[in-house]
């Protein structure tokens, strides 16, 4: 199966422009990887002064986990989550949108329970990486009928 844009916006909330990942490279039960070329988009509405600084990289890693958690969908009671909190976010570049290759968003979950759960994220470019965090989701329970 493959998970392009148009899968990846049918099942997380971002919508229109604000969806900003192209596709699904590789994922499992833990780990996700995604691909896009969204960053280098003038129509990017994360964009200011016409420039997409590095810290939407964090928006990026944030829809990946929404992808992640979308793939694995099979906890009957889990609904959807929320970004609560990022933590040790390392930005190695002043922007984005100036970079020729497409950025690689990687998401890996490394901890968590029902009520909330604890990712690693990275962003690079060309094997070069630009950002790196944990980003923490709290889970909002679904009721079963």
């Amino acid at each position: 199966m493959q998970l392009d844009h148009a899968w990846i916006a049918a099942h997380i909330p971002h919508q229109g422009a604000m969806c900003l990942l192209d596709e699904v490279l590789e994922w499992d039960a833990t780990e996700i990887e995604c691909r896009t070329a969204t960053h280098r988009l003038k129509s990017n509405p994360l964009r200011t002064l016409d420039h997409l600084k590095a810290i939407c990289a964090i928006e990026y890693a944030a829809q990946a986990i929404a992808v992640h958690g979308a793939v694995n969908a099979a906890s009957p009671g889990v609904g959807p989550g929320m970004l609560a909190s990022v933590r040790a976010v390392d930005l190695y570049a002043d922007r984005l949108d100036d970079l020729a290759g497409d950025l690689i968003v990687r998401a890996v979950r490394i901890g968590g329970d029902e009520t909330a759960l604890l990712y690693h994220f990275s962003v690079s470019s060309d094997r070069l990486l630009l950002a790196s965090g944990r980003g923490t989701i709290l889970l909002r329970s679904r009721s079963i009928s």
